[in-house]
């Protein structure tokens, strides 16, 4: 069997995989999985969470495949969390909440994840418009995901 990746792997992976994207800011890309693994951390996750939250967009923004996924030296857990927070194409936000819900060790990857995309300071980059829209968006998904009993912390 092959060794597991390190985590010091997953982020270099991550990083190299999302290497020519930014966000919405136009920040590189990997600024934002930084976060979300930091995030991760200071919640109490454990290495499967934090290896999920330097991938959790691998996917979903085609940075990585789905076979990669699948063949990776990484624990079942961590490929069913990044499933779980991965967002399909067209999925309505109640299904993609339920799965994220019923996936041990999700919820955490996905409160950091919504933690960082609803930083002031981050929103504060965008136009108005988009800056509502998301704001609005995020608010939703965390109604649907039951985090709206203490503020949002980045």
């Amino acid at each position: 069997m092959t060794e597991p990746l390190t985590l010091a792997e997953i982020e270099t992976l991550a990083r190299t995989a999302h290497k020519d994207q930014t966000d919405k800011a136009g920040r590189p890309y990997a600024e934002h999985l930084q976060a979300v693994a930091e995030g991760v951390r200071a919640r109490g996750g454990d290495p499967d969470q934090i290896a999920a939250a330097w991938l959790h967009d691998a996917i979903e923004d085609a940075a990585l495949s789905e076979q990669w996924l699948t063949e990776a030296a990484l624990s079942s857990r961590t490929k069913a969390i990044v499933r779980a927070v991965t967002k399909h194409k067209g999925e309505p936000p109640e299904a993609y909440a339920a799965r994220i819900l019923t996936t041990p060790g999700a919820l955490l990857v996905k409160e950091a994840d919504l933690a960082h995309n609803a930083d002031p300071s981050r929103l504060a980059m965008l136009e108005a418009p988009t800056r509502n829209r998301l704001t609005e968006k995020y608010a939703r998904m965390r109604r649907l995901l039951d985090l709206n009993s203490g503020p949002a912390t980045p």
